[in-house]
């Protein structure tokens, strides 16, 4: 089950960015800020939102908005594109309900079997020292 986050959730800044594209970078924002307010998402239930905001770690504000920063391509639309599919990847991976593991216990004939091999290496190891010289 895949949650599709709506487009009018999501808030774009554009700003100019460094690295490759010449002396266009100086011209055209191409880097996209996003921000996402997760604390005030209707689309999202309570546990995803939980999961969501431990996973965003750094990413997230003290006021519950993921702040996501793409600036890999030399285009807006690249940039816009990248910056979604990173927010649905962790969205997707926060949707995931995980498996709480029950806790049992080890059997007696287990923990005999356990023991008994414990003993057979011992009486193995011990076999392996010189030979003592006794009187």
């Amino acid at each position: 089950m895949t949650t599709v986050i709506p487009e009018d959730e999501l808030e774009f800044h554009f700003y100019r960015a460094g690295g490759p594209g010449g002396q266009n970078v100086n011209k055209v924002s191409t880097a996209v800020q996003m921000r996402f307010d997760v604390k005030n998402s209707p689309s999202l239930t309570d546990p995803v939102k939980a999961r969501l905001m431990k996973l965003a770690g750094s990413r997230l504000t003290l006021e519950g908005v993921i702040l996501i920063t793409a600036v890999r391509h030399r285009t807006q639309e690249r940039n816009r594109a990248d910056a979604i599919e990173r927010l649905q990847t962790m969205v997707d991976e926060a949707s995931i309900r995980p498996v709480y593991r029950v806790p049992t216990r080890p059997t007696k004939a287990s923990k005999e079997r356990r023991l008994k091999a414990k003993t057979t290496r011992s009486t193995i190891k011990s076999g392996r020292g010189k030979p003592r010289q006794d009187d």
